[in-house]
């Protein structure tokens, strides 16, 4: 079974090249976390990938530093970068419980398809909320597929999942469920000012340290 960085790194290229699976829901992620942005933001975005959102959202922030456990997704993203001429984006290598300590240096921390791949989302949760100035904001989306919604779905990934792990086609993956991924931010200290659901099985979670 291979760790975290490994996989992902074996998998960037091909990562990069896969077109999104559903671009209406992945629009109105970027249109509803926009809405929460400034010219003078500083944003932190933990699991960046390829950097596909961090340069999106690029014109709507001051600063934008984007952090992933693989090294060949951050090489894959700074290339990006760097052929867009975007310079207020910048990508770095940190599991997420290391870039979760420096969410202090921001005013906004991202986290988009990630959450469900960490062993403790809940002890992510709660650093960020420590880290981060009264008001600061966490934005997240986070597949969830134990959640009873999507049906049947959902026994097919508890069965599926562990099998691909096993020969290495898989990281680890959580279930999580709606209620449950809502009660661990809140739980963390956050106060949530927005949900929603798209993709349908994906929890967009708006979230406000308290001030």
């Amino acid at each position: 079974m291979p760790t975290s960085s490994k996989f992902w790194d074996k998998v960037a290229k091909k990562y990069a090249a896969s077109p999104i699976k559903d671009m209406a829901a992945y629009e109105h992620t970027i249109e509803r976390t926009r809405s929460y942005l400034t010219a003078d933001t500083r944003a932190l975005e933990i699991g960046c990938g390829t950097g596909t959102t961090a340069l999106l959202l690029a014109s709507d922030v001051h600063e934008l530093v984007g952090t992933d456990i693989s090294a060949e997704m951050v090489r894959i993203a700074s290339d990006k970068a760097a052929a867009q001429g975007v310079q207020n984006v910048t990508f770095k290598v940190a599991d997420a419980p290391t870039a979760a300590q420096d969410a202090a240096e921001y005013d906004v921390v991202l986290g988009f398809n990630i959450f469900h791949l960490t062993q403790n989302a809940e002890g992510l949760f709660k650093t960020l909320h420590d880290q981060l100035a009264p008001g600061g904001l966490f934005i997240s989306k986070t597949a969830c597929l134990a959640e009873p919604s999507i049906g049947i779905k959902r026994f097919a990934f508890a069965v599926l999942i562990p099998v691909m792990r096993l020969v290495g086609a898989a990281p680890f993956v959580r279930g999580f469920r709606f209620d449950q991924l809502e009660s661990a931010v809140e739980n963390a200290g956050f106060e949530i000012i927005e949900t929603g659901s798209y993709p349908a099985m994906s929890r967009f979670i708006v979230a406000r340290k308290r001030a």
